[in-house]
């Protein structure tokens, strides 16, 4: 039987402004991408949502961002490698903590927004995230794409990757992600069907029409996409229907 890992971007709220479905999600998923407070969250939320991934026997990664919360870190910056380094530090290293105080072992790290598309296009911006995650805890998964230049320095680093698939976010023609500022209404059939395909078959159809060979062993589903809830339902029962055990990858 195939394992499959099914993860979210959780802890997006910041004060009084609630963003996301995150107790709702936490049944149907495997693994939560927690947001560190540079791009949303904040520690409160942080706190509240390792506390509730433990309930619900959810795997809990550090999901850092660029510091713009205005932007939701969907605007790319230009940072040196070494700010690049060290904002990643200052994230995952105050999830990590939070994590630890409920008894849990951060088990990856994952790049958020523009911060992950420029991970895997720009080589300088990939080796200091993975130089980042290694320094911390080299036996930490860092969840990725197999396509772009970070998953080969990964390897190179001994960095442990989970390549991901994403549910309801479109690919071009070249296989790459198609990241936008806010994400579009799907009918959650069509993209469980999907995510069955890609899973499957390891195959996508591009915006433009072309289809894509693609492989991932983890698949995302962003809370805040319309309608995610009944999204990350579909997408769970697809998955169980074809046979997979759903599971997070284990340390």
């Amino acid at each position: 039987m195939r394992k499959v890992d099914l993860n979210a971007d959780m802890g997006e709220s910041f004060g009084m402004y609630k963003l996301g479905h995150d107790e709702e999600f936490m049944e149907f998923i495997t693994s939560a991408n927690v947001a560190c407070g540079f791009h949303a969250g904040d520690p409160s939320v942080m706190k509240n949502t390792v506390t509730l991934a433990k309930k619900f026997n959810v795997q809990v990664g550090a999901h850092p961002g660029l510091p713009d919360l205005q932007g939701f870190g969907r605007r790319e910056m230009k940072l040196t490698p070494e700010e690049i380094y060290d904002i990643v530090v200052y994230q995952v290293g105050a999830l990590k903590a939070f994590a630890e105080t409920v008894g849990l072992r951060l088990h990856h790290v994952k790049p958020h927004g523009s911060l992950y598309g420029m991970a895997h296009r720009m080589e300088d911006v990939a080796e200091a995230i993975c130089r980042a995650v290694k320094d911390i805890d080299a036996e930490m998964f860092l969840y990725i794409m197999k396509k772009g230049v970070i998953a080969p320095l990964a390897d190179s680093m001994g960095i442990k990757t989970v390549f991901e698939l994403y549910s309801d976010l479109g690919y071009d023609a070249e296989g790459n992600l198609v990241i936008t500022r806010a994400h579009d209404a799907h009918e959650p059939d069509p993209v469980a069907q999907r995510v069955r395909r890609m899973v499957i078959d390891n195959s996508v159809t591009a915006l433009d029409g072309t289809e894509v060979s693609i492989e991932g062993n983890s698949v995302c589903v962003h809370c805040d996409t319309p309608g995610a809830f009944d999204i990350v339902r579909a997408v769970r029962a697809a998955l169980e229907q074809a046979g997979c055990e759903l599971a997070s990858p284990e340390m």
